[in-house]
C-alpha cells in the first residue's frame, strides 16, 4: 500500500467543507468556478478568433497568390522562361502571369474606381480560386481581343449592370493627341460576375484577359508580375531564399504577409488584447484564492500549532496550504478545459441552437458574408492557458502558506 505524505492528506482534507467553515468553502467554490469560467472563456474566444483569422486569410488568398515576382519597373519580361524555371522548384504548386492596374468603369452617369486584373485563364487556376467564386459566367469566357470583363458582385450592383451589358474602361495611361494627353478608353462586355465574400474584391475588382490588359495599359510584350502558389503558405520565407539561389537575375518578391500585413497585424493585436482582458478573470479568481486561504489559515491556527508542537516543520505547514490552494485551482482549470474544449469543438452546433432559440442571427450572411461562427482550436493556446492559470493559482497560495508557517504555537494555543 502506497503511503501518501501527510502534507498531501491534510491539504486534501482541508478542502472538504464542514459546517463551521461553510462560508470558507463557499468562497473556495466561487474561486474554482471563477477560474473555470476564465479558462473556458479564453479557450473559446481564442478559438473563434483563430477561426476568423483562418477564414479571412483563406478568402483573401483565394483571390490572390501567395507570392508575387516582378522586376524593377513593376513589369516582367519573358515570363514564360521564368515560369518554366520555377514551376518545378520545391514547395511551388503553381504559377500564373498577371497585370494589376487602376482604372475607372463608367456606364451612363455612374462612375466607379476599380482595380483591374489582367489574367491568363488557363494559368490563373493554378494560383487563385476565382473559378469557384463565379456566380454567373466562367473565367474561360475571357478570350483575347474580345474585350470581355468579369466584375465583383457588389461592383456590378453599384454600376447596375448584368451579363451582356457594356461598360467603359478608362485607363490612366494616356495617349498623345493634338489637344494633349487624353486617357485611354475601351468598351468591355460584362461576361461574368463573381462573389469572393470580401468587400475589397467584390466591390472594387474587375478581371479581364491579360492580352486585353496589355493593349489598354500599354504593356507591350511584358506582364505585370508572375504569381506563385506555395504548398504551405507559412513557408514563403524559405521559398524566397530558395528562389534567390536559383534565379540568375534580380527580381523583387513580395509575399502575402507583406501585401496584407496591416490587416493581419490588426487581427493579431486584437487577439492579444482579448487574451489580456480575459486573463483578468482568472487573476480575479486567483485573488479570491488568496482571501480564502488567509481565512483558512486563521481558522486552522490551533491545528497548525498542534502540528508544530509534534514536530512539523514550517516548510511542511506551507506545503499543506499550498496543496489546498492548488487543489482548488487545478479543479478549476480542469473544469475550464472541459468547458472550453466542449464549446470550441462544438461551436458550429451551439451557435445555431442559440440563434434558433433567440430568433435572430449573430452574423447575417448578407452583412458579414459568414453564415456560421468559425472556430479553430490551437492546442498550443490550450496548454498555454492551462499553464498560465496553474501558475497564477500557485502564486496565489504562496502568501497564505507563508503566513501559516509563521504561526507561533504558544500564541495559538494560549486560549485553547
Amino acid at each position: 500500500m502506497i503511503k501518501l505524505p501527510y502534507e498531501l492528506l491534510l491539504g486534501l482534507r482541508y478542502t472538504r467543507a464542514k459546517r463551521r467553515n461553510g462560508f470558507i468553502s463557499f468562497i473556495s467554490l466561487s474561486s474554482m468556478i471563477g477560474i473555470a469560467l476564465g479558462v473556458t472563456a479564453l479557450i473559446t474566444v481564442l478559438s473563434i478568433m483563430n477561426g476568423f483569422q483562418e477564414e479571412l486569410r483563406d478568402r483573401i488568398l483565394g483571390m490572390t497568390a501567395h507570392m508575387t515576382i516582378n522586376e524593377r519597373n513593376d513589369q516582367l519580361e519573358d515570363w514564360q522562361s521564368l515560369y518554366n524555371q520555377l514551376i518545378n522548384q520545391p514547395h511551388i504548386e503553381g504559377a500564373a502571369p498577371n497585370i494589376m492596374e487602376q482604372g475607372m468603369l463608367t456606364i451612363g452617369n455612374k462612375v466607379k474606381g476599380v482595380a483591374i486584373r489582367g489574367v491568363l485563364p488557363e494559368f490563373e487556376g493554378q494560383v487563385a480560386d476565382i473559378g469557384n467564386q463565379m456566380l454567373f459566367g466562367s473565367l474561360n469566357d475571357l478570350t483575347p481581343k474580345k474585350y470581355k470583363i468579369i466584375l465583383g458582385s457588389e461592383l456590378a450592383v453599384s454600376l447596375g449592370v448584368t451579363l451582356g451589358d457594356k461598360v467603359t474602361l478608362i485607363a490612366p495611361q494616356g495617349s498623345v493627341s493634338p489637344v494633349g494627353i487624353v486617357p485611354r478608353i475601351k468598351r468591355f462586355t460584362v461576361s461574368g460576375i463573381f462573389e469572393a465574400g470580401m468587400h475589397e474584391y467584390d466591390s472594387g475588382l474587375a478581371i479581364i484577359h491579360i492580352e486585353d490588359a496589355k493593349k489598354v495599359f500599354k504593356y507591350g510584350d511584358s506582364v505585370g508580375a508572375l504569381q506563385l502558389k506555395i504548398d504551405d503558405l507559412f513557408k514563403v520565407g524559405e521559398v524566397k531564399n530558395q528562389l534567390g539561389q536559383v534565379v540568375d537575375k534580380v527580381l523583387y518578391m513580395r509575399d502575402w504577409r507583406q501585401q496584407h500585413s496591416n490587416f493581419f497585424k490588426a487581427i493579431e493585436m486584437e487577439k492579444r488584447m482579448m487574451f489580456i482582458v480575459l486573463t483578468l478573470i482568472i487573476m480575479v479568481a486567483a485573488f479570491n484564492i488568496v482571501s480564502t486561504m488567509v481565512m483558512v489559515v486563521t481558522d486552522k491556527q490551533s491545528d497548525i500549532a498542534v502540528l508544530r508542537t509534534i514536530g512539523a516543520t514550517p516548510m511542511s505547514i506551507q506545503m499543506v496550504f499550498i496543496i489546498q490552494g492548488l487543489v482548488i485551482g487545478t479543479l478549476g482549470v480542469i473544469l475550464g478545459l472541459i468547458g472550453g474544449l466542449s464549446l470550441a469543438l462544438n461551436i458550429d452546433v451551439i451557435v445555431p441552437f442559440i440563434e434558433q432559440l433567440l430568433g435572430f442571427k449573430f452574423f447575417p450572411p448578407d452583412v458579414y458574408y459568414i453564415s456560421a461562427v468559425p472556430s479553430k482550436l490551437v492546442w498550443s493556446d490550450v496548454w498555454y492557458i492551462a499553464g498560465l492559470s496553474f501558475v497564477l493559482t500557485l502564486l496565489a497560495t504562496l502568501y497564505p502558506a507563508r503566513k501559516a508557517s509563521k504561526v507561533n504555537p504558544a500564541e495559538a494555543l494560549r486560549y485553547e
